[in-house]
C-alpha cells in the first residue's frame, strides 16, 4: 500500500475536502496548493499523478492529530476541561452495586 493509498483512505474516512486538507496541513506550517494536492489523488496512470512522499503524509498525520484533538499543552500547563487532572476515581463499592436475588415463589 502506497502513501497515496493511505492518504486517499484517510481523506474518505474523515470526509475531508481539499480545503480541509490544506487547513490541516497549515496547522503544522506545511503549505500545499490545491493543484498539488489533487495530483496525489489521481490514478497512477494519469499524466499529472504525483507520488506522495513520506514528509507530506507525516505532516498531514501530525496536522490531523491537532485538528481532531487540539494543540498539545505545554509542559506544566493544564488544559481546560481535563478531568484526569482534577477528578479522582471513585472507589468501587460491592454492596451498593449488587442486590440479592429475590426468592422464587412456587
Amino acid at each position: 500500500m502506497t502513501n497515496n493509498d493511505i492518504f486517499k483512505k484517510l481523506r474518505v474516512a474523515h470526509k475531508l475536502r481539499d480545503t480541509d486538507i490544506i487547513e490541516i496541513l497549515a496547522l503544522v506550517d506545511f503549505r500545499v496548493t490545491k493543484s498539488e494536492l489533487s495530483a496525489f489523488f489521481r490514478r497512477e496512470d494519469h499524466p499529472n499523478y504525483v507520488e506522495c512522499g513520506d514528509q507530506i503524509l507525516r505532516n498531514f498525520l501530525n496536522g490531523l492529530i491537532i485538528h481532531l484533538r487540539g494543540p498539545m499543552p505545554k509542559k506544566g500547563e493544564q488544559t481546560k476541561g481535563n478531568p484526569s487532572a482534577k477528578a479522582k476515581p471513585k472507589k468501587f463499592d460491592n454492596k451498593k452495586n449488587f442486590s440479592k436475588p429475590k426468592p422464587k415463589k412456587d
